[in-house]
């Protein structure tokens, strides 16, 4: 009826009786029915970041993903998706914010299993985060297939490697028109994000490698996950990637979360593919370099933050990927009481050392850095804070060398701080 009132009234009346009392209701029926149309014009948009997740086992909890419910969404000034054509397939982007001028935008790569959004929303979900998303803009990229709703590839479609992956991403700067990035990846991600950093060292002014593994799978893995496949599915494949055995028999909740949305959210055949072109990545082919000795040495470039849960099955294989890295650039986190997804368990604190790297960029010189502040001031440590007018590190050849320490995120038993900052080393540096 209302769809046909061409001139409805302000303020329809209706009045019942209860109790022997009248009550009147009074309702602007007009305006309220213009902001239901209104609202149900924008049903993508309200449905970007929600998981909807069924209870499929009987003695766990399968929760929603965290940092995936309950979220308001919003009208976003520089909202973009767009499949990005490369010479190694479609790309599925998702642009969030304005390029601020000359500043490089933060790109994502997720890992396998996942896609950017259930890899990293708990992370820009983060209420400190707003804080870096009003300085930079964010591109995150999903692999060939992997992002929420893809339909199956083609069966004439060949999987790009783990090489070529990283090779869509200078399509992608060039498809956006971005000058430089500052690289996010987890897993694989941190691995194709290396390996677009070593192949255009121009493009990429710093990276932060949540879990990287710079070696090949060696045979003896390789072996392994050939018998293995014989009796486990594919989401128990990744699950062991992501979680430790600590972390799979104590968090069973979790654990089934992230299997419901690996085995129902996730098109299976897609994953396949990407899984298998993981298992079949080349070393990054680095070496620390060694003055007087190897000081050309082929390395990373640019600012490094390394970053691993202790719990995590790849704590091995981070400790082993920073040894080949330059020391003056390079800073492994190591988070205490912290498994697979350090993005997803503990946001805050990568938040504030996520924060405190770009400062040390010369990014954000003003941003409030007060947790790891009150941390490294707790902890007794030597620690030098950024200079704020210090240039690029990328784009400056004469920096100062840094003493490279393994960092580590832990409680303080005698203070009111959350968080402290342990440095093995007995020198000053600049964690960045």
């Amino acid at each position: 009826m209302l769809n046909s009132m061409s001139n409805p009234p302000d303020w329809c009346f209706f009045f019942f009786k209860k109790q022997n009392m009248l009550l009147c209701i009074s309702a602007q029926i007009w305006g309220a029915h213009q902001h239901q149309q209104a609202s149900q014009q924008i049903p993508s948009l309200m449905e970007l970041d929600e998981v909807d997740l069924e209870e499929n086992e009987a003695q766990v909890n399968v929760n929603p993903l965290p940092g995936l419910t309950g979220a308001v969404t919003r009208l976003m000034v520089g909202f973009r998706e767009d499949d990005v054509e490369t010479q190694f397939g479609q790309v599925h982007c998702t642009m969030k914010g304005v390029p601020k001028g000359s500043r490089p935008v933060i790109m994502t790569f997720h890992d396998i299993g996942l896609n950017y959004k259930s890899c990293f929303n708990p992370l820009f979900s983060h209420e400190d985060m707003q804080e870096i998303m009003r300085h930079f803009a964010v591109c995150h990229v999903d692999a060939p297939g992997q992002h929420e709703g893809a339909s199956t590839l083609s069966t004439e479609y060949t999987y790009p490697s783990m090489d070529q992956l990283s090779e869509t991403l200078p399509e992608v700067l060039k498809h956006f028109r971005f000058k430089s990035v500052i690289g996010l990846g987890s897993g694989a991600g941190a691995y194709i994000l290396a390996k677009f950093a070593l192949n255009h060292p121009d493009k990429v002014e710093g990276l932060v490698l949540i879990n990287i593994n710079a070696r090949a799978e060696s045979v003896i893995d390789s072996l392994t996950h050939k018998m293995t496949g014989w009796i486990q599915a594919l989401p128990d494949h990744v699950l062991n990637h992501m979680f430790g055995k600590e972390e799979i028999q104590n968090n069973p909740d979790l654990i089934a979360t992230y299997r419901n949305h690996i085995t129902n959210d996730v098109n299976q055949s897609n994953l396949a593919q990407f899984f298998k072109s993981y298992q079949s990545r080349r070393g990054l082919e680095i070496e620390r370099p060694v003055p007087g000795r190897n000081i050309n040495a082929r390395t990373l470039q640019c600012p490094a933050l390394l970053v691993v849960g202790d719990s995590s099955p790849a704590v091995e294989a981070v400790v082993e990927s920073n040894a080949k890295l330059n020391p003056t650039q390079t800073t492994l986190l190591k988070m205490a009481d912290c498994g697979g997804l350090p993005q997803v368990s503990q946001p805050g604190k990568l938040t504030e050392a996520f924060k405190y790297f770009i400062q040390g960029m010369g990014y954000m010189s003003s941003a409030s850095m007060t947790r790891l502040v009150r941390s490294r001031t707790a902890s007794g440590s030597s620690i030098a804070s950024c200079d704020s007018s210090r240039s690029r590190s990328h784009a400056n050849d004469h920096q100062p060398a840094r003493e490279h320490t393994d960092v580590s995120t832990e409680n303080v038993s005698n203070s009111t701080v959350d968080q402290t900052v342990v440095v093995s080393s007995s020198k000053t540096e600049d964690v960045c």
